[in-house]
């Protein structure tokens, strides 16, 4: 459970920074070149490195060098233990409303004492 939860920890703290989203957000189309991504960016290239290597250490994207090109691919399986963890907190929720609605519909009776 603390590595899920590590994992967890670094894939939200990934997905915290808005320039970050944009990436994934981007990727989500296909692939795309570092110069692609950094051009919606408002800061400059090195920057915006600092990004694409939290992404890459995270293994939310993976990126490859062809000559001059450094591509940028999005893991979709990295994903996952967000999905998990949404889907678990959905059912944990979803169990509350549900316990809610039966005591809000079907109050016990009050004990005539």
């Amino acid at each position: 459970m603390a590595q899920y939860s590590s994992e967890l920890d670094e894939v939200f703290l990934a997905l915290a920074d808005p320039t970050r989203r944009a990436v994934i957000h981007h990727l989500g189309r296909g692939p795309a070149s570092v110069g692609d991504l950094a051009r919606g960016a408002t800061m400059t290239l090195p920057s915006f490195m600092k990004h694409v290597r939290m992404l890459e250490s995270t293994g939310l994207i993976h990126t490859a060098k062809v000559g001059r090109v450094r591509t940028c691919k999005l893991n979709r399986e990295r994903l996952t233990v967000v999905e998990d963890w949404l889907t678990q907190q959905r059912r944990v929720w979803e169990e509350r409303t549900d316990r809610l609605e039966q005591f809000v519909t079907h109050p016990k009776e009050k004990d005539p004492t």
